[in-house]
């Protein structure tokens, strides 16, 4: 498989998306924002709730397969599969990077 040359804190997004709550907010600046099935999540307090809450209704993994860039946006395919109906999918992840850390991420069919 190929390894993509995704920047660091998009690394460290999926690697912490294996863990828990805490880990996924680290990667985020402090008024850092997730939009994820039409709701949006502001600060780090309610990206760890939101990623802890995810963790309790699905056991997933989701496997970067392509990045793009656009203006500022790095968009991130990625096959996401799970527990959930519809497993595998793939999801585009796109991601606004702000002083090392994710300002911004949206994921959408």
């Amino acid at each position: 498989m190929q390894r993509l040359d995704l920047p660091e804190p998009i690394q460290a997004y999926f690697v912490a998306d294996q863990h828990d709550g805490r880990a996924v907010a680290r990667c985020f600046t402090p008024n850092g924002r997730v939009l994820d099935e039409r709701t949006t999540h502001s600060g780090t307090a309610a990206i760890e709730a939101w990623k802890d809450a995810s963790s309790a209704k699905y056991t997933y993994v989701a496997h970067p397969r392509a990045v793009e860039t656009l203006d500022r946006s790095y968009i991130v395919t990625a096959e996401v599969s799970g527990n959930f109906q519809g497993s595998p999918v793939d999801l585009r992840y796109t991601f606004i990077l702000e002083r090392g850390r994710i300002a911004s991420l949206e994921i959408a069919p």
